[in-house]
């Protein structure tokens, strides 16, 4: 008794066909290729140790930070690869628009990657005005970015060689702060 209320199931039959070609190699990174979860500042001390140790500079559309690595907070010898933050506040505007801002700067970063020294930190504060620019002019300026980092962490720090001469007088005229206010030896 069928009266329309109940499914009639009939065994259809169903065409065997070979699974799909792999459209993604998964394999894993080659190993010369570097892995760029490494290269990026995650934790908060990392950032502010960045930010304690260096001052903000500036380009034409974002400004940044840098430091060079040499111990960490843990007492670990320095990681080799370059590490690098991005910031996206909410002054940046809404999340769809701070994702998209970020998505741009973290594919630029990968691209000029290279042009950093091993061991340095930089955070890279992005201004609004990513989010419209033409992708080639973002890429070649965060490549000016990591150029300046690297040549201000390549050139060692002004009068780092020489002495002062003000200090060299004082150790060789033999003077003890004794004889300076007026007592004899």
């Amino acid at each position: 008794m069928n009266n329309g209320s109940q499914a009639i199931w009939t065994a259809a039959v169903i065409p065997v066909w070979s699974a799909p070609p792999d459209l993604r190699d998964n394999s894993p990174m080659p190993d010369d290729s570097p892995d760029q979860r490494g290269s990026r500042l995650r934790k908060h001390a990392d950032y502010q140790c960045v930010y304690k140790e260096s001052r903000k500079h500036f380009s034409p559309s974002m400004s940044f930070f840098f430091r060079k690595r040499g111990v960490d907070l843990a007492g670990n010898s320095a990681i080799s690869a370059p590490r690098v933050g991005l910031t996206a506040g909410k002054v940046l505007g809404k999340a769809v628009d701070r994702n998209r801002i970020k998505r741009r700067m973290r594919e630029a970063v990968r691209m000029n990657l290279a042009r950093l020294p091993q061991s340095v930190d930089v955070v890279l504060h992005p201004r609004k005005s990513v989010i419209d620019m033409e992708f080639g002019k973002l890429s070649d300026e965060v490549a000016r970015v990591f150029s300046t980092v690297s040549s201000h962490i390549e050139k060692p720090p002004a009068g780092a060689g020489k002495r002062s001469s003000a200090a060299a007088d004082k150790r060789s005229s033999g003077n003890s702060p004794a004889r300076k206010h007026g007592a004899q030896r």
